[in-house]
C-alpha cells in the first residue's frame, strides 16, 4: 500500500515537471539537458511536500507545484555539484552526470535555468498570494547561502581539514538538510498548517535530513558504483568530511538509526495518519543507494 503511494507521488511529480519545460524553440538544448537532469532519482524532496500536505489534510493539487519546485532546486544543485570545479563526478544517477552528457557550459546554464524556474513554478501556482511569498521565502533560505549552497562552500572549504563536530552537523545540516526541511514544511504550509504543527514539521525533517545525510556517507563507504548509481568512495579520495571518517562506520550507523527513531517520534505526536511517513522514514534509512 505505501509503496504504491510513494509510485504514485513519484509518477505525479515527473508528469507535471514535464510541463514545466517546453522543447520548442532555440533553447530545446538547453531543456533537453534540464529534463535530463530531473529523469530518475527517488524525488524524496518532493514526496515529502505532498505527503505532508495530504498528512495536514490539504489537496495535493495546491503541494504539486511546490514540490516540482523543490526537485528543481534539487536537480539543479546535483548539476553544479557534479561539475569538475566542484565534486568533479561524471556519473550520476546511473548515466552520465549532465556536465559529461551535455558540456560543462550547457550543464552550468541547464543548473541556473532550474534554479529560476523553480520560482517561476511557485509563482504560478493556485495558492493565495500570501502563501507564495511565504513559500518563497522558505525555498530561497534553504537554497541560499545560509542553506543549501553555504553548505557546500563549508564542504569544498573544508576539504583535507579535520573540523569540530559541531561544525561537521552544521555543514551537513545545511548542504543536505535545509532542503529537506524545506520540503517537509512546504507541504505542511500548502495545506494551511499552524505554526505549531509546522515547527513539529521542521523538528521531524530536520532528524531526517541528518538521518539521509549519514546513510549517504555509509552507503559512500560500504557501496559500490552499480549500487549507487554514481561514483563510490568519492569522500575519501577528496578528503570529505563526513559522519563516517569523523566517527566511524559502526557509531555512523547508531546515529543514523537514532535520528530517525527521534524522527519518527515526532510523527506519531502528529494529528492525521502518518503511516505512510514512518514507512518512508524507515525506507530512508534502510536504502541501498
Amino acid at each position: 500500500m505505501h509503496q504504491e503511494k510513494l509510485t504514485g507521488y513519484v509518477n505525479s511529480i515527473e508528469t507535471e515537471l514535464e510541463r514545466y519545460t517546453d522543447a520548442e524553440g532555440e533553447w530545446s538544448g538547453l531543456v533537453r539537458a534540464m529534463r535530463y537532469s530531473l529523469e530518475g532519482g527517488k524525488k524524496i524532496r518532493g514526496v515529502l511536500a505532498l505527503a505532508f500536505c495530504e498528512l495536514c489534510g490539504g489537496e495535493l493539487e495546491k503541494a504539486l507545484p511546490l514540490a516540482c519546485a523543490l526537485e528543481m532546486v534539487h536537480g539543479y544543485s546535483l548539476i553544479h555539484d557534479d561539475l569538475p570545479c566542484m565534486d568533479n563526478a561524471d556519473l550520476r544517477r546511473g548515466k552520465p552526470s549532465c556536465h559529461a552528457k551535455f558540456g560543462e557550459a550547457n550543464a552550468l546554464l541547464a543548473g541556473d535555468a532550474l534554479l529560476t524556474l523553480a520560482f517561476g513554478a511557485i509563482a504560478d501556482s493556485s495558492l493565495p498570494d500570501a502563501a507564495k511569498s511565504r513559500a518563497v521565502s522558505v525555498l530561497s533560505a534553504a537554497a541560499g547561502y545560509k542553506g543549501m549552497a553555504g553548505g557546500q562552500f563549508m564542504d569544498l572549504k573544508y576539504e583535507g581539514t579535520r573540523i569540530g563536530a559541531g561544525t561537521l552537523v552544521q555543514l551537513h545540516s545545511l548542504k543536505t538538510g535545509a532542503l529537506i526541511r524545506a520540503s517537509a514544511v512546504l507541504g505542511g504550509m500548502a495545506a494551511g498548517a499552524g505554526g505549531k504543527t509546522l515547527a513539529a514539521i521542521d523538528r521531524y525533517a530536520e532528524k531526517l535530513g541528518l538521518c539521509f545525510q549519514i546513510v549517504d556517507d555509509i552507503l559512500d563507504r560500504t557501496a559500490d558504483a552499480e549500487e549507487l548509481g554514481k561514483p563510490a568512495g568519492n569522500d575519501e579520495k577528496n578528503a570529505k568530511n563526513t559522519f563516517v571518517s569523523f566517527y566511524g562506520l559502526e557509531k555512523a550507523e547508531e546515529m543514523a538509526a537514532g535520528l530517525s527513531r527521534e524522527a519518527k517520534e515526532i510523527l506519531n505526536a502528529l494529528d492525521g495518519n502518518a503511516g505512510f511517513l514512518l514507512w518512508l522514514t524507515d525506507l530512508l534509512l534502510e536504502r541501498r543507494k
